[in-house]
C-alpha cells in the first residue's frame, strides 16, 4: 500500500535555504495576505534584498515573506511543513529587527546539533554578524561568545533557564525570541519559563516567533503551546496552499506488512496470556474496568499507578495493586519489543531485568511467571538457530536497501532508518553489515550499559557530516535525529515501527523530500500493536490539521478586530442577544 503526494510544479528547496515535507492533511485555501510594509525586504531577480543579508543567498518566496511580515507586527506561531524554510522566516524577521536596532535576537532550539545548524545558516545568510552559541548541560554549559556582545544568541533552552536563574543576564534587551520546534512548550519543558520570563521583561515592541511542523493532535496540547508562548496569532500553511505547493517535492509513502513466524506467535500468545491473568487480578481489585484488557496502552498503565495512589485508604492496601501494575507494565514493554522489534530485543529486555543490581519484587516476579519462562525458553531456542532473523522486518529492510544501493545513480545513496530502541539499532547494523554495507549509528548521549555508551555531541556531529557527504549509505538513528536535522537528498526514510505520535511521525517523514523527490517506508507487523499505532497516528494527524485551521482562523479574526475595532463592533451589534 502506498500514498503518493502530488508534486505539481516543483522547485528544489535548496534554492531558498531549506528543504523537506510532511503529510499534514490540510485542504487548499487562499491565504490572506497582509499589507506590505515599505522599506523592509526588497526583491531583485527573485532574491531577497536587505541591508543585513548577504546578496543572493535567500530566494524571495512570497509565503515566507508574508509570514515574516506578520511576525514583525504580532507574536506569531508558524505551522509549516518540515523543510519549507521555517529558519528562513526566522532569518527574515531577525534581519529586520536587527536593522531597526531594537535589541538582540535569542534563537532557541531543543538540541545542540540544531543550535549549531541554525547558527551556521545565519552565518551563510547574513553579512558580518556577532553570534554567540550557548549549549551543553546545566552542569557543564558551553558558551561560545558572550551574551553582551552578541547580536544573535543561539542556545539550548536549559542553559538559558540556568543563566537567568543565576542572573548572568536578563531578557530586557531581547527584541525577538525564536522558539524552534515550539511544540515542546508544554509541561515543565524549559521553553515554558523562558516565555514567561520574556513576557515580564520584554522591551516595547518585543516579539515572539514560534516555529513547528507539528504542534500536536489535541486541542488541549495546542492551546497549551499557544498559551505558554503567549502568541495571539497562528499561521499555518499546508502542502496544497497557493504559493506553497510549487515548492513541495513529491514524497511517496509505502506501508509494508510482514507476518510474525510461528515461533514468535507462540511467544506472543504466552505473554498475552500472562498479561491477561495479571490484569484480571487488578480488575478484581476494582481497577481496569473501563477498557478491554487487550486494548490497554502504556499510557493506561501509567495512569493506573496514579489512580492507585489517588484511591482513599491506607498505603498498605495499595501495595498489592502497585505490585501487579508494575508486572503488567513490564509485560507490556516486553510484548511491544517482541511484536514491533524482534525476538532478540524481547530477550534483551528480560535479560536486563535479570541483571539489575537491585531488582524490585515486581521485576523478579515477572521473570518467575510461567508464561514468561515458557516464552523466554522458546525465544532463546529460536535465536540459537543460525542466520535466523530476529524479526521479518529485518529481511524486508535489507531487501529494500539492497535494491536502492545496487541501482545506478549519479550521487551517493542516503537511507535514514529510524528505530525506537537501541537494541534494535544494533540489530539493524549487524544485519546490514553482514550484507557488506557500511552502516552509521546516531543515538543520544545517555549511557545504557558498558556495551552501549551512547554518543557525545561531537561524535553525533561527525557521523551526521559523514552521512551528508555520502561516506556511507545507511544511517540508523533513534528519536534524537527526528527533529530538524538537515540532511539534503535523503532517498529513503524508513520507520522500523509505527509510532502513535503524530508529532514524531511528521518529524520523521520530514527528513526526506527536502531538496529532491523523497520516499518513506513504514514497516508494520500484522496482528500486533503496529496496526493500532499506525491508525492512532493517522487519526491524530487529521485532528491536528482541523485544530490548527480553526485556531489560525480565530487568530486572524482577532488580529483584524484589533486593527479595525469598528468592524468588530459592527459585527457584534448585528449579533442577536
Amino acid at each position: 500500500m502506498s500514498v503518493r503526494v502530488p508534486a505539481r510544479q516543483q522547485h528544489r528547496l535548496e534554492e531558498f535555504g531549506g528543504g523537506g515535507t510532511e503529510e499534514a492533511e490540510l485542504p487548499p485555501r487562499r491565504v490572506e495576505r497582509p499589507p506590505p510594509l515599505p522599506g523592509v525586504w526588497g526583491v531583485e531577480d527573485g532574491w531577497v534584498v536587505h541591508p543585513l543579508l548577504s546578496a543572493r543567498t535567500l530566494r524571495a518566496l512570497p509565503f515566507q515573506i508574508d509570514l515574516a511580515r506578520i511576525g514583525l507586527e504580532e507574536d506569531l506561531l508558524v505551522v509549516l511543513p518540515t523543510g519549507l524554510g521555517k529558519t528562513v522566516i526566522a532569518a527574515l524577521e531577525a534581519a529586520e529587527v536587527l536593522r531597526r536596532g531594537e535589541g538582540k535576537v535569542l534563537f532557541l532550539a531543543p538540541t545542540r546539533p540544531l543550535v549549531v545548524q541554525h547558527a551556521e545558516s545565519f552565518g551563510r545568510w547574513f553579512g558580518p554578524l556577532r553570534r554567540a552559541r550557548f549549549t551543553g548541560t546545566l552542569r557543564r554549559p558551553v558558551r561560545e561568545g558572550a551574551w553582551d556582545g552578541a547580536e544573535v544568541v543561539f542556545a539550548t533552552p536549559e542553559v538559558v533557564v540556568n543563566d537567568l536563574a543565576a542572573q548572568r543576564y536578563d531578557l530586557k534587551e531581547v527584541a525577538l525570541v525564536i522558539f524552534d520546534e515550539s511544540h515542546h512548550a508544554v509541561g515543565k519543558y524549559a521553553y515554558v519559563p523562558i516565555a514567561e520570563r520574556y513576557r515580564a521583561e520584554r522591551p516595547r515592541g518585543g516579539r515572539v516567533l514560534g516555529l513547528t511542523a507539528s504542534p500536536g493532535g489535541k486541542d488541549a496540547r495546542i492551546e497549551e503551546v499557544v498559551g505558554h508562548l503567549g502568541v495571539a496569532r497562528i499561521e499555518a500553511r499546508s502542502r496544497e496552499d497557493d504559493g506553497v505547493r510549487q515548492y513541495v517535492q513529491e514524497v511517496t509513502i509505502d506501508y509494508r506488512w510482514v507476518t510474525l513466524p510461528p515461533e514468535a506467535v507462540r511467544i506472543q500468545t504466552a505473554i498475552r496470556s500472562a498479561s491477561h491473568e495479571v490484569a484480571r487480578k487488578l480488575q478484581k481489585m476494582g481497577y481496569l474496568r473501563t477498557k478491554p484488557i487487550a486494548n490497554l496502552s502504556v499510557k493506561d498503565l501509567i495512569a493506573l499507578r496514579a489512580e492507585i495512589f489517588a484511591r482513599p485508604g491506607p498505603m498498605t492496601r495499595k501495595f498489592g495493586p502497585l505490585f501487579h501494575q508494575l508486572i503488567l507494565l513490564h509485560l507490556h514493554h516486553a510484548l511491544e519489543r517482541l511484536e514491533t522489534q524482534g525476538v532478540e530485543p524481547f530477550v534483551q529486555y528480560l535479560n536486563r531485568l535479570a541483571a539489575k543490581e537491585k531488582p524490585s519484587r515486581g521485576d523478579l516476579a515477572v521473570l518467575k511467571l510461567t508464561g514468561v519462562q515458557q516464552a523466554r525458553g522458546e525465544a532463546e531456542a529460536f535465536l540459537a538457530r543460525p542466520h535466523t532473523p530476529s524479526h521479518p522486518k529485518l529481511d524486508a529492510l535489507a531487501n529494500v536497501v539492497e535494491e536502492l544501493t545496487s541501482s545506478e545513480r549519479t550521487r551517493p545513496v542516503r537511507i535514514l532508518v529510524f528505530a525506537q530502541y537501541r537494541d534494535t539499532i544494533l540489530g539493524i547494523q549487524e544485519r546490514l553489515t553482514r550484507d557488506g554495507l557500511t552502516v552509521g549509528r546516531f543515538v543520544g548521549q545517555s549511557k545504557r550499559d558498558k556495551d552501549d555508551p551512547g554518543m557525545s555531541q561531537k561524535e553525533q556531529g561527525r557521523v551526521l557530516e559523514a552521512f551528508r557527504q555520502g561516506a556511507f549509505p545507511v544511517l540508523v538513528a533513534s528519536s534524537v535525529a527526528e527533529e530538524g536535522l538537515d540532511v539534503p537528498d535523503v532517498d529513503l526514510v524508513v520507520f522500523f515501527e509505527a509510532v502513535p505520535s503524530e508529532i514524531r511521525a511528521i518529524q520523521r517523514r520530514g527528513r526526506t523530500g527536502r531538496s529532491s523527490v523523497g520516499r518513506v517506508l513504514v514497516l508494520l507487523t500484522e496482528g500486533t500493536r503496529d496496526a493500532g499505532y499506525q491508525a492512532a497516528e493517522a487519526r491524530r494527524e487529521r485532528a491536528m490539521g482541523r485544530i490548527v485551521r480553526r485556531l489560525s482562523a480565530e487568530g486572524r479574526r482577532r488580529s483584524a478586530a484589533r486593527k479595525n475595532p469598528s468592524v468588530d463592533n459592527e459585527r457584534s451589534s448585528e449579533t442577536p442577544h
